[in-house]
C-alpha cells in the first residue's frame, strides 16, 4: 500500500505535528472500488486495519495534523478533523510552465514539439489505482481515429499502493499484453521512470494528459500536469473533483468509462484551440492555490505559528514539502 500515511512534521519541545494523507477503507477507495479486482480476505482486512490504527495512533498523539486536500481530511473520523488542517506540500509554478519551444526526444531519437499530437500518462507505477487500465484500453480507439499521434506513458512497473499483479506479471504487461494487437506500438512510447527535466518536459508538449485515480491520495503531478498548461482529462473520483471543474479548467470522465475517455482524448487532438482557455485556467488555478512559495509554504508557516507558537531557543520549526505525496 506504498509508504507510512502519517508523516512527523519536525518540531521541538516535543511538539509534533502530522503530515496526513488517507485513512484507508476497506470498501470503496483503494480497495473495493474497482469490481474488476478481488477484495482482499481476512489477512488483507486485518492489515488494512493496522495501517489505519498506526495513523490514528499517530494523530492521537500530535497537536495537529495537515492534510494535503479537503477530501484526504474527509477520510478521517470525525472526532479528529476538528485538529487537521488543509495545507498541500505545493507546486513549484515557476519550473513547471508552459513553454512553446519545449522538446521531447525519445530513447529512439524522435523529437515531439508542443504543436504535435501528444497524449501523455504519468504514474509513480502504471497500476489499476492510477486507472492504468482504463487509459491502455482506450488507446486503440485514439490511435485509430488520430494517425499522428503519439502516446507518453511515464511510471515504473511495480507497485505503489493497489493490489500486485499475479505472480510473474506486471500490471504494465498484463494490460499492454490485452490490447496490443490492437496498436501501432511505435506510437506507444513506454519511458519508465525518468529524470525531473523529461517529466516536465513530457508536460511541456502534451496536448491531453489523462489523470485518473481511485479514490486515494492526489497525486503532485496532476497539479504539476495542470501548473505546465496541460489540458488533463480527469477520473470523475473525489479527490479530483475538488481540483478539476469539468468544463471550466479541465475535463472529468467516469473512471469506468472507456469510450468516453477516448472521445475527450480525440477531442483534444483533433480541435487543441478550442481547449485553450482550460489550459490557461488550470494554470491559474494553480498558482492562485498550490504554489508552493506563494501560497503553500507561507500558508504553512503561519499556522505553525498560530497553532504552535515560534520554536523556543534552541528549537527548531522546518517545514520541507518535497517528498510527502506520490507521483
Amino acid at each position: 500500500m506504498g509508504r507510512d500515511p502519517a508523516v512527523a512534521l519536525h518540531l521541538s519541545k516535543g511538539t509534533i505535528a502530522r503530515l496526513l494523507r488517507i485513512l484507508l477503507r476497506g470498501r470503496g477507495r483503494d480497495i473495493g472500488f474497482d469490481p474488476e479486482f478481488p477484495v482482499p480476505g481476512l489477512d488483507g482486512h486485518i492489515g488494512l486495519h493496522v495501517k489505519n490504527a498506526t495513523t490514528l495512533l499517530a494523530l492521537e498523539d500530535c497537536e495537529m495534523g495537515i492534510s494535503p486536500t479537503r477530501w484526504q481530511k474527509s477520510t478521517f473520523p470525525p472526532h479528529y478533523q476538528s485538529k487537521i488542517d488543509v495545507i498541500h506540500e505545493g507546486i513549484d509554478t515557476l519550473r513547471m510552465r508552459p513553454n512553446p519551444h519545449a522538446r521531447l526526444t525519445l530513447p529512439n531519437g524522435q523529437y515531439l514539439r508542443p504543436s504535435d499530437e501528444v497524449v501523455t500518462f504519468v504514474a509513480r507505477n502504471l497500476e489499476p489505482l492510477r486507472g492504468y487500465h482504463i487509459f491502455m484500453r482506450a488507446l486503440p480507439e485514439i490511435l485509430r481515429c488520430r494517425p499522428n499521434a503519439q502516446v507518453i506513458i511515464i511510471g515504473r512497473s511495480g507497485v505503489s499502493y493497489g493490489l500486485p499483479p499475479p505472480t510473474g506479471t506486471t500490471w504494465k504487461s498484463t494490460f499492454l499484453a490485452e490490447v496490443r494487437d490492437r496498436l501501432d506500438l511505435s506510437r506507444v512510447h513506454f519511458l519508465g521512470g525518468v529524470a525531473y527535466e523529461t517529466f516536465i518536459a513530457a508536460l511541456q508538449v502534451s496536448s491531453a494528459h489523462v489523470y485518473f485515480t481511485y479514490p486515494f491520495v492526489l497525486s503532485w503531478s496532476m497539479l504539476e500536469a495542470m501548473s505546465a498548461g496541460c489540458l488533463v482529462i480527469g477520473s470523475d473520483t473525489a479527490p479530483v473533483r475538488e481540483i478539476i471543474r469539468s468544463g471550466d479548467n479541465g475535463l472529468l470522465v467516469p473512471f469506468f468509462a472507456v469510450d468516453e475517455l477516448a472521445e475527450r482524448i480525440i477531442e483534444a487532438l483533433a480541435q487543441p484551440t478550442r481547449f485553450s482557455e482550460l489550459r490557461a485556467a488550470a494554470r491559474h488555478h494553480v498558482i492562485d492555490h498550490y504554489d508552493a512559495e506563494q501560497v503553500c509554504v507561507p500558508r504553512m508557516r503561519l499556522l505553525l505559528n498560530q497553532r504552535l507558537g515560534a520554536p523556543p531557543p534552541g528549537g527548531t520549526c522546518v517545514y520541507a514539502p518535497a517528498g510527502c505525496n506520490d507521483a
